[in-house]
């Protein structure tokens, strides 16, 4: 059999990609002596190639000889293992990369180059990773570690025996699509509050708020207006926190409405857009005249993630769901109005993911916008009377009044246009 050019080409690719894994193992192991590594830069190289030619070999002789190939080079890469590690410390990360070197060879030449080649990257950047990933594993307490395994449970598991069609009163309820919002908002909140924790608090408090915003900017508001009321030394940077963080409520609606129905991106983006202008302008030049009296500690929640919480933001939503449906077979848009205005004093994104979806199914955009904006202004205004009340009149002139002049702004474009 002759190589052809493009089995040629597929061979250099092999190799390089043996190559690649061999220049981060030898990097890190410059420093021993030769021979006392379980492989180096050109024994990876030579790896992926023995794979990719024991692939082109099985295609003619049988596909059992490529399993043959594998398994002679496992035994030989544990005995040089259990040699090295009767001498010295010897890792078994290398032999796993070297067994992974193989299959990658193996896989150009079956035709998963790109699947190959990503793989490829991604084993040399975790292996690369080792002492990031080690400390932070030091890093993660408890119930950090238990928050990323109810993510995982409420994402991968649940959400893959969840079934996806529509059931319930007026088929209103789709379980799939109700339980993926969850690990949206779920998913949201975890990032946000690892941004939290290592962002610090002088230089990261923008950020704790913008992070804050996207998971739960009533939650920011009433820490920031607490603290506010025991420290008016810093009320100017509080109250530019509390309007980044409910700021960012407002391209985060736009964002999420405009994902489920991109016909709601035009008409809605004008009174969010401008509902946040009016209230990060006032938050940078607060920003700006407090940044010297910013606290030393901003803690994150008590809790990255509860499943308990997630729970009860799908069951809020599925009542809303079934809500809006009966309210619009029965009332008309006024129905929707009434529980929009309703909704947005507990949260903002159940009607927003409710109303996003009934667009796509026969409900008017206008209504959509107007009915999304209403539950938007509304919560603006909640969190403004928080703010007033809790903060004092430090924080009712720096973060109520920009909210309730946003908020009002805002539905006034919505209603107009």
């Amino acid at each position: 059999m002759q190589l052809g050019e493009s089995s040629i080409v597929l061979l250099g690719i092999a190799l390089s990609l043996g190559l690649l894994i061999g220049v981060e193992r030898g990097f890190k192991y410059r420093d021993q002596k030769e021979g006392s590594r379980v492989a180096g830069l050109r024994t990876y190289g030579l790896i992926s190639l023995l794979g990719a030619v024991s692939a082109m070999l099985s295609e003619q002789l049988g596909t059992f000889l490529l399993g043959v190939f594998f398994i002679g080079l496992a035994l030989a890469l544990t005995a040089s293992y259990v040699i090295n590690s009767t001498r010295e410390r010897s890792s078994l990360t290398s032999l796993i990369a070297s067994l992974l070197a193989f299959c990658f060879g193996a896989m150009v030449m079956v035709g998963y180059v790109t699947e190959a080649a990503s793989l490829a990257i991604i084993t040399t950047l975790l292996l690369s990773l080792k002492g990031e990933l080690h400390r932070w594993l030091w890093l993660i307490e408890k119930k950090e570690l238990w928050a990323a395994l109810e993510l995982l449970i409420i994402s991968v598991v649940i959400l893959s025996v969840i079934p996806n069609e529509d059931m319930g009163p007026w088929d209103a309820l789709n379980p799939y699509k109700i339980w993926w919002m969850v690990v949206l908002i779920s998913s949201i909140s975890f990032v946000s509050y690892f941004a939290m924790k290592f962002a610090g608090a002088r230089k990261g408090i923008m950020a704790t708020a913008l992070f804050a915003g996207l998971a739960s900017s009533t939650a920011l508001t009433l820490q920031f207006s607490k603290m506010a009321k025991q420290m008016p030394q810093a009320s100017p940077l509080l109250a530019a926190g509390v309007l980044f963080a409910c700021g960012t409520m407002y391209p985060r609606v736009l964002l999420v409405a405009s994902v489920i129905n991109p016909e709601l991106l035009q008409p809605l983006a004008i009174p969010t857009l401008t509902m946040a202008a009016m209230t990060y302008l006032p938050a940078l030049w607060l920003w700006y005249r407090g940044n010297q009296s910013v606290p030393e500690h901003v803690a994150p929640p008590a809790s990255p993630l509860s499943l308990w919480s997630a729970l009860g933001f799908g069951a809020l939503l599925t009542g809303i769901l079934l809500l809006s449906s009966g309210l619009k077979a029965t009332l008309g848009d006024a129905g929707v109005f009434m529980l929009a205005a309703a909704s947005g004093v507990a949260d903002v994104d159940p009607i927003n993911l409710s109303l996003s979806g009934m667009s796509r199914d026969g409900l008017a955009l206008e209504t959509a916008v107007l009915g999304i904006v209403i539950a938007a202004t509304v919560n603006g205004l909640l969190k403004a009377g928080m703010t007033g009340v809790i903060g004092g009149q430090a924080m009712l002139r720096r973060a109520s009044i920009p909210l309730i002049i946003a908020s009002t702004v805002g539905l006034g474009l919505a209603v107009m246009a």
